[in-house]
């Protein structure tokens, strides 16, 4: 378990890495040194030392996570979205969505979801980041629906993000049987 979260936790920092070069921000380097930093279980926080780098450099040095805006309403609903297709896709593979690898949380019902939904969080971030939101307005959200038909890819060919979503959470699951990490299927930004 502890193994299996410190790549999907390596993933995900490699992926705001990639976000940030795509945007050409100097923060992908150090954001990109954490990976080879995040150890079993990432005891060392080392996901979320990233994320305060990776959140300043999309945006800006005062944004934080925890204020009410409408970057944070357009990241939490695009976030929505994208839990909601992890826990559809855990269902049909006959898991719960409450018992998780790291998040443990007894009230909430999405643990495993919110694990494994962590590599794709970027597909939200790049979407956001890009419409420079100032208010949260009913096209704001029109945009980020579609946010499942955006191209990734993965396990070496180019698939919608609700595919890949698939691939890739059946690969966990073949990881967790099989007790190997390297089985799981990881997509990388376009």
């Amino acid at each position: 378990k502890d193994k299996l979260w410190a790549e999907i936790v390596k993933n995900k920092i490699m992926n705001q890495a990639l976000l940030l070069k795509k945007i050409k921000s100097s923060k992908y380097k150090l954001v990109l040194s954490y990976v080879n930093e995040v150890v079993d279980g990432d005891k060392t926080n080392r996901e979320g030392h990233a994320a305060k780098v990776y959140f300043n450099a999309l945006f800006g040095m005062d944004f934080t996570r925890n204020e009410e805006n409408a970057v944070n309403a357009a990241l939490n609903y695009g976030y929505s979205i994208v839990l909601s297709a992890f826990n559809r896709e855990i269902a049909a593979c006959g898991y719960l969505t409450q018992l998780g690898l790291c998040h443990c949380n007894v009230f909430n019902p999405y643990n495993l979801s919110c694990d494994l939904m962590e590599p794709f969080r970027q597909l939200v971030d790049r979407k956001v980041y890009a419409g420079k939101y100032t208010e949260f307005s009913v096209d704001a959200k029109r945009e980020l629906l579609n946010i499942l038909n955006e191209p990734i890819y993965i396990a070496e060919s180019k698939q919608t993000a609700l595919n890949g979503i698939r691939l890739y959470t059946r690969s966990v699951f073949e990881a967790l049987n099989e007790g190997d990490a390297s089985l799981i299927k990881f997509y990388g930004i376009i």
